[in-house]
């Protein structure tokens, strides 16, 4: 009788549990992924031009105090173009990211002009593994960082296009970058930034809330990139996902806060983890 009992109440608790599971999924309740944990990058891989995968060249990511950060101690000077990128071990297609960035410190020595307070998002970036061992940069759709000089105007949240092209209005863009409409942030403020990718359909850069700069359509055409493996990696194509990365592009960065929203998943309202936002269906990931 005692273990008969015991049964039962083990077969409602279990009920129990799966009800309040169920009954507590709030579908319109937006659950982020913290790309960055605070503690460490064990979930990140670091490729570095001309280094092999995984070799953290420098110790250039590094976290300290609770920010992800990119820093040049150890170098004596940049001379060999060592660029880097750090990548996140997850494809996305379609997505919110936001992130918390501010520019520190002094560039490292030899480092090009163009990168003074330079750095960015790969967005559908191809993998790490597919990188040539001595290419520059991923193909990628960059949301390119930038901070301002203490005079001017430098606005952030750009775009670039390294083994990638992209439309405005329809039309094919092919220059290799183009400049928001946001405002110049200068000094070592902090900046808040996101980007609304969905799929290969249409992309936007937002800062502080504020729209700016829109395009569609992206395509894969692998220019503007040196060290590409073709055998690897695919150069033709629409670009509907792909991974995200940061740069170590030789100005020093900090990261407090990098979050992403999946906008693909279950939209089965029945399933246990159904949500209202999803913009793209899978509904092989739902739970009922």
């Amino acid at each position: 009788m005692y273990k008969l009992q015991v049964l039962i109440l083990f077969v409602s608790s279990a009920l129990l549990f799966n009800c309040s599971t169920s009954q507590n999924n709030d579908p319109d309740q937006e659950e982020w992924i913290q790309l960055f944990n605070g503690q460490d990058i064990d979930n990140w891989s670091v490729k570095f031009n001309g280094y092999e995968l995984g070799m953290n060249y420098k110790n250039t990511f590094k976290v300290e105090d609770s920010l992800l950060k990119v820093r040049y101690h150890e170098y004596d000077s940049f001379v060999n173009r060592e660029f880097g990128h750090l990548f996140y071990n997850q494809e996305f297609s379609h997505y919110r990211l936001k992130a918390t960035y501010r520019f520190v410190e002094d560039q490292v020595k030899g480092g090009p002009g163009w990168a003074f307070r330079n750095n960015g998002f790969m967005l559908h970036s191809q993998s790490p593994e597919s990188m040539g061992l001595n290419q520059d940069f991923p193909i990628s759709l960059e949301m390119q960082l930038l901070g301002g000089g203490g005079e001017g105007s430098r606005p952030t949240a750009n775009l670039c296009t390294p083994g990638t092209n992209v439309h405005f209005a329809d039309t094919l863009f092919t220059p290799h970058c183009i400049s928001s409409t946001s405002e110049t942030f200068h000094g070592d403020q902090w900046v808040e930034v996101e980007a609304l990718v969905l799929g290969d359909s249409i992309l936007q850069h937002i800062v502080g809330g504020t729209p700016v700069l829109t395009y569609t359509k992206p395509l894969v055409d692998g220019g503007n990139v040196s060290g590409l493996i073709p055998e690897k990696a695919s150069l033709t194509g629409p670009l509907g996902m792909g991974y995200i990365a940061i740069q170590a592009e030789t100005h020093p960065i900090d990261f407090k806060k990098i979050e992403v929203l999946d906008l693909c998943g279950c939209t089965d309202e029945k399933a246990k983890n159904y949500k209202s936002y999803y913009l793209k269906s899978d509904n092989t990931k739902c739970i009922y």
